[in-house]
């Protein structure tokens, strides 16, 4: 089974002047860009109930691990890259390099009453 999706961008354009790049036209609540520093490592091992998370590599490389269901993946993605993580699937990012990215979220993470969809790993729990 692969945890993590790669995905191909809704339209791509190039001519003298430089790329246009169409990362989606719609199915996403929330939109983040995000810079990190080579060395760095976020995401802690965490994952999300109700929230696919898809990323879009800018600039930049990011080793990505994911668990689920007892299986590990690992997979490292540069530029122009593009993947999705859905919901119950662990991740943790670790930075390669100075790194740009957006990050798109099928429903928000924040929720109205304040609250994250975010749950930290615990070995203790099975998330499945």
């Amino acid at each position: 089974m692969d945890l993590i999706t790669v995905l191909k961008p809704d339209f791509l354009f190039s001519d003298a002047r430089g790329t246009l790049t169409q990362i989606v036209r719609g199915g996403y609540s929330q939109i983040n860009a995000v810079y990190t520093k080579k060395g760095a490592v976020r995401g802690n091992r965490h994952f999300h109930k109700t929230t696919k998370e898809a990323f879009y590599l800018i600039k930049g490389s990011v080793r990505v691990t994911v668990w689920r269901g007892g299986e590990t993946q690992q997979a490292v993605f540069g530029d122009g890259d593009f993947f999705r993580i859905d919901e119950y699937t662990e991740h943790t990012f670790e930075y390669l390099e100075d790194t740009y990215l957006v990050v798109l979220y099928t429903v928000p993470v924040e929720k109205e009453d304040g609250s994250k969809d975010i749950v930290n790993y615990d070995p203790r729990e099975n998330t499945q």
